[in-house]
């Protein structure tokens, strides 16, 4: 197999049987945890703008980084690290486990349909994505609750704490283990149509494009781009796809995190969280935070999956 080839052709699809796990695996935890290491203050600021009320002084993602840079210097944008790096690998294993197989499963469950190749990409990888996203989010939502407090301490009226395992001690007597939970609905309902939008996007985009120069159709069949290209069309892919569900997602994931982040003395509601909101900054007030999350999620997105790609290259049992 010529692996370099885009997988918008199914010939050349790396399919999950065809992957050496234990490479797959090792690998690609090393690969991600860098990504991680590289978004990550991102991932920060985001969330402080999200949580900040209307006499927060920080009000844009330059103030927050400045504020953070003068207070705490480098380290402060990587507040609740720690936590998440812990937390992300198992979370990660189930993730790609879980969107390589659901994803090979929906294309044979959809090829009877004979829809147009995007479509098909579209549907196979959102419910891959969807899937996928469910799984994890039993790991993910209580590291998520506890770097997101982390993120924030100190800020805007939230409290501090000497860690993650406080946090998690103090979240688990005041409420017990939902406390570590606290948000998980929305975060389903945040995360899980995100990743399906966002792989649905990124496989039919991909698709589209490769469409577009040529490549795949019956006149060039056995035309094959250069690594380059392949690159670019990858990278291309998944900012269409970061641009996408960002836009769409944005709202729930704002509401999701003021909950998650909320002091234990503040027991708000969904639905107080949605009127506060609007109070305070009508309409776009759900949208706080959209150009970090933008940048967050295409920057990541693109690069994760060229990362992704590069690690189902490296790990095929065939790649030569």
């Amino acid at each position: 197999m010529n692996s370099s080839r885009p997988q918008s052709f199914g010939q050349t699809e790396i399919n999950w049987d065809k992957l050496d796990k234990r490479k797959f695996y090792v690998v690609g935890a090393g690969l991600f945890t860098g990504v991680t290491v590289a978004l990550y203050p991102v991932s920060v600021v985001k969330t402080r703008l999200q949580v900040a009320t209307k006499d927060s002084v920080e009000k844009s993602a330059y103030s927050v980084v400045r504020g953070l840079l003068k207070s705490e210097g480098v380290p402060g944008l990587y507040r609740g690290f720690g936590t998440v790096i812990t937390g992300a690998i198992p979370a990660r294993v189930i993730f790609m486990t879980s969107l390589e197989t659901t994803k090979a499963a929906a294309f044979k469950m959809i090829e009877p349909f004979k829809f147009s190749e995007p479509t098909q990409a579209a549907i196979a990888n959102g419910l891959a994505g969807m899937t996928s996203s469910l799984f994890s989010q039993a790991v993910f939502v209580p590291i998520d609750v506890v770097s997101q407090k982390l993120m924030v301490q100190g800020y805007s009226g939230h409290a501090k704490y000497s860690g993650g395992l406080d946090v998690a001690r103090k979240l688990v007597k005041a409420d017990g283990i939902r406390g570590l939970y606290r948000g998980f609905g929305l975060s389903v309902m945040t995360y899980s149509p995100s990743s399906a939008v966002w792989w649905a996007s990124y496989g039919s985009s991909q698709r589209v494009i490769w469409r577009s120069l040529g490549y795949g159709t019956e006149q060039n069949k056995a035309l094959v781009p250069d690594p380059w290209t392949v690159v670019l069309v990858q990278a291309s892919g998944g900012i269409v796809a970061g641009s996408v569900a960002s836009c769409i997602t944005t709202p729930l994931d704002t509401i999701k995190t003021r909950l998650q982040v909320l002091g234990h003395e503040k027991r708000e509601t969904a639905g107080q969280v949605v009127r506060k909101l609007i109070a305070e900054d009508g309409w776009k007030g759900f949208y706080r935070g959209l150009g970090p999350r933008f940048v967050s999620m295409s920057a990541w997105g693109t690069s994760m999956i060229l990362a992704y790609e590069y690690l189902k290259r490296l790990c095929a049992k065939d790649y030569a």
